[in-house]
């Protein structure tokens, strides 16, 4: 008898590092060893007779692609009837969502039937040599934002998918990862986002080019902010695009602070000639009456707070942030107290003044993700996320308190002035109309002034 045949072949398989599993012809599995249970993190009971159409299996290839049923290797085999060698693929972990990678061979054994044949599947752990190091810390942790996004479906409204998004991105937009993964970097842009920047990158994209641009994007609370980026295709090995990557940087302060380009271009300015400094020079007047006049589209010249259209503006994004984070969402209008009077008495540069003063006040009273504006004449309104309706009703009388402080001088007396405010308390999870809202503190405010004046009404959700 040859030295081998009293061997135990099925130990051997418990004994062995590698992980073995064999599947019927139908893919069903009959047997995984110890190693192989290891290595997928399963149970036998959890593994036995499982099939590759299960859907808790999620493997990927090298670039991270999930795996169709078909590409499994138990299925290559079975398609081809071919030995399968050497093969490497991601396994996801369903509790920790991580990746192990491993190194795969497949072949059949017996005559291919649904009766009387096997597929052997075997497998070694190769994520140390896979990963090295991790570029995703590499990324987590540059300054520069980037945003990983799907390469299928790019169509308006929904596409393309974000899939990733870094630190630097959560801490420059105020969104959270939780918030955009899912979502489109649409929901960045906003009413001055350049269309035909859009429509360059919407190009580049359809043709699966590199592209860079300059764009101007709004964070979580409607701010603007202008990035330069760079938007990259990603090819899998098959030199197909599945992803687009788009490495961007703030260059806000680039773009508004012209003094600060000045400075920086000074040194190369005095070097050029009399007609190129002329040329510069003018470039900058105009660039600086544009920033001008961009303020002043949104901010009212005279108390310097924002204007009704900046206001009404916000109000969509501001909404939609409040539903996506489960938070309230408060209305209020509020005006002065026996303005006319003022006028009538003082005169209208005096009531001028009141406005300034009260304008002084409100932009160092209300918080930076709070929205505020001159609504008309001496009427203003506000816009602020709410958790708790204490916040709100804390906050009214802080502002009819801090208003009715403020000292008024004028060449011949000094006086105090009031205000009286509605305000609507809104469950951003029904749908909210603006405008049906703004119509409800409204009615507040005139009841405020006809209990008295120099008071808040709230009107709470039903």
């Amino acid at each position: 008898m040859n030295e081998i045949d009293g061997l135990n072949f099925k130990k051997l398989l418990e004994q062995a590092h590698i992980g073995i599993v064999i599947h019927r012809w139908d893919t069903s599995i009959v047997y995984a060893n110890p190693a192989a249970l290891n290595l997928l993190q399963l149970s036998y009971e959890e593994i036995l007779e499982k099939r590759s159409t299960d859907s808790s299996w999620c493997f990927i290839d090298e670039t991270g692609q999930k795996l169709l049923v078909e590409d499994y290797p138990v299925n290559k085999v079975k398609k081809s009837k071919e030995r399968l060698s050497n093969e490497i693929l991601g396994v996801i972990n369903r509790f920790q969502d991580e990746v192990s990678w491993f190194l795969v061979n497949a072949y059949y054994e017996g005559e291919p039937s649904e009766t009387n044949s096997f597929i052997v599947i075997t497998f070694n752990d190769i994520s140390d040599s896979k990963k090295l190091f991790s570029f995703e810390d590499i990324v987590e942790s540059a300054q520069d934002i980037v945003i990983v996004t799907e390469a299928e479906s790019i169509e308006a409204p929904l596409g393309p998918k974000i899939i990733y998004v870094n630190r630097a991105f959560e801490n420059l937009t105020g969104y959270k990862k939780e918030d955009v993964i899912g979502e489109t970097p649409r929901i960045l842009q906003g009413t001055l986002t350049d269309k035909d920047s859009t429509l360059r990158i919407r190009t580049a994209l359809d043709n699966n080019q590199a592209i860079n641009e300059t764009l101007l994007n709004y964070d979580i609370c409607g701010r603007p902010y202008w990035i330069e980026m760079n938007i990259i295709p990603l090819k899998n090995k098959y030199g197909k695009v599945t992803h687009f990557a788009a490495i961007e940087r703030d260059i806000s302060e680039r773009k508004f602070h012209l003094e600060q380009l000045e400075k920086r271009n000074k040194d190369l300015r005095e070097l050029k000639r009399d007609l190129v400094k002329i040329v510069e020079d003018r470039t900058h007047e105009l660039q600086k009456a544009k920033a001008k006049l961009e303020k002043l589209a949104y901010i009212d010249p005279l108390t310097n707070v924002p204007n009704r259209r900046y206001f009404t503006n916000q109000i969509d994004t501001l909404i939609k942030s409040c539903n996506r984070r489960g938070l309230m969402l408060a209305f209020g209008i509020f005006d002065i107290d026996n303005f006319k009077k003022i006028n009538d008495t003082y005169g209208h540069s005096l009531g001028d003044s009141v406005l300034i003063a009260l304008g002084d006040y409100l932009n160092s009273f209300f918080r930076a993700d709070d929205i505020f504006s001159r609504y008309g004449g001496e009427e203003f309104a506000f816009a602020i996320v709410v958790e708790q309706p204490i916040d709100l009703e804390n906050l009214t009388q802080r502002l009819i308190r801090g208003v009715q402080s403020l000292l008024i001088k004028a060449d011949t007396v000094n006086f105090s002035i009031t205000v009286s405010l509605g305000c609507k308390l809104c469950d951003t999870s029904q749908q909210v109309n603006f405008e049906k809202e703004m119509k409800h503190a409204d009615k507040a405010l005139y009841q405020a002034k006809a209990s008295g004046k120099n008071k808040a009404i709230i009107v709470y959700p039903n």
